[in-house]
């Protein structure tokens, strides 16, 4: 099965991550990103998305089996072309806020549409099918902490480190709470804590921050089903967080963990992590999210869609479209 795959970020490692295990069952992959380059804080133009229209079109004239639209936005895209079945993953922020009524739209004209949780389905308004993006058991697996520590460069003192792995520009993530969390809970504790704000490091080495935090914090306002808090999970590292997306469900019987819906709750739930010091048995329950499970369930997806089965080990791979300077 051949599969052009349109995404504002061609480089998402959730996405990466699941195209190379598709991969290995038969299915090959094109991407072509949103015209324009984007930093952390500048979102794409409305003319960005119409500059992709042409070219959208053009490429899906050159025998595809399947469109794969990753975030709302792109969804307008993906359909244009009015000939090959469109599959649409929607990524959590895009059922929110002005970019949640584009969404919900191009999801009534596509042929499935996946989201991350129960949450966004029922917000979403249609048939969906919810599959949680997948974690690399064998890159995210428990290491020795002090190891870990050493790897990153953390000074291996009696104080607690604590881990927001994004960058505090994302409005959505809540840096300014979790910096006021972890201020309150350094006041509390005899210890020292410091929130590690750790972001644009290669995704090989965050499996690295999370055995090294002694917690991961998790302050966000909206979240699908926050791939930080599963790979915390397969590495054992204990997650406090806010009760967004997909994260009770998540988190269900983990321990030491914490999931809360106040500013008092998660000082009480961070300060009861670091107390304990113990690593949680996170990982038994990353495995319900393993890559391997969900690639399955995509490629049922992927067959409900276009009507055909893939055929395993058939030769297959992943490139990009090569087009104008301006796709990525």
């Amino acid at each position: 099965m051949d599969v052009l795959t349109l995404t504002t970020y061609a480089d998402a490692p959730f996405m990466t991550q699941q195209q190379a295990a598709l991969e290995e069952r038969g299915v090959s992959f094109s991407t072509l990103s949103v015209a324009g380059e984007v930093a952390a804080d500048i979102d794409r133009s409305p003319m960005d998305y119409l500059r992709t229209v042409p070219r959208v079109i053009q490429e899906a004239r050159t025998g595809y089996d399947l469109i794969h639209a990753h975030y709302g936005l792109t969804g307008p895209l993906a359909l244009a072309q009015l000939r090959i079945p469109v599959v649409l993953s929607l990524w959590g922020s895009d059922i929110h806020g002005p970019v949640a009524p584009i969404s919900r739209l191009s999801a009534r004209f596509c042929d499935e549409v996946v989201v991350m949780s129960e949450e966004m389905d029922d917000a979403i308004g249609v048939d969906c099918r919810v599959i949680p993006d997948g974690v690399d058991l064998e890159r995210f697996r428990p290491e020795p902490q002090a190891q870990a520590k050493r790897r990153v460069g953390w000074d291996d003192s009696d104080a607690a480190d604590v881990l927001f792995p994004y960058p505090p520009a994302r409005e959505v993530k809540n840096h300014p709470r979790a910096e006021r969390i972890v201020t309150v809970v350094d006041n509390l504790l005899e210890r020292p804590v410091r929130l590690r704000t750790v972001h644009g490091v290669a995704h090989d080495a965050v499996a690295d921050y999370m055995n090294a935090a002694d917690a991961l914090l998790l302050t966000s306002d909206s979240e699908g089903s926050p791939n930080s808090v599963k790979e915390a999970l397969a590495c054992n590292c204990p997650v406090v967080a806010t009760d967004v997306g997909d994260v009770q469900e998540r988190l269900a019987g983990v321990e030491p963990s914490h999931v809360a819906s106040s500013d008092e709750e998660l000082v009480r739930g961070l300060i009861d992590v670091l107390e304990r010091g113990e690593r949680s048995n996170g990982r038994e329950a990353a495995r319900e999210v393993s890559i391997d499970r969900t690639a399955d369930r995509m490629l049922a997806v992927y067959e409900a869609a276009t009507g055909q089965a893939v055929e395993t080990g058939a030769e297959s791979g992943i490139r990009r479209v090569q087009g104008e300077a301006w796709l990525e």
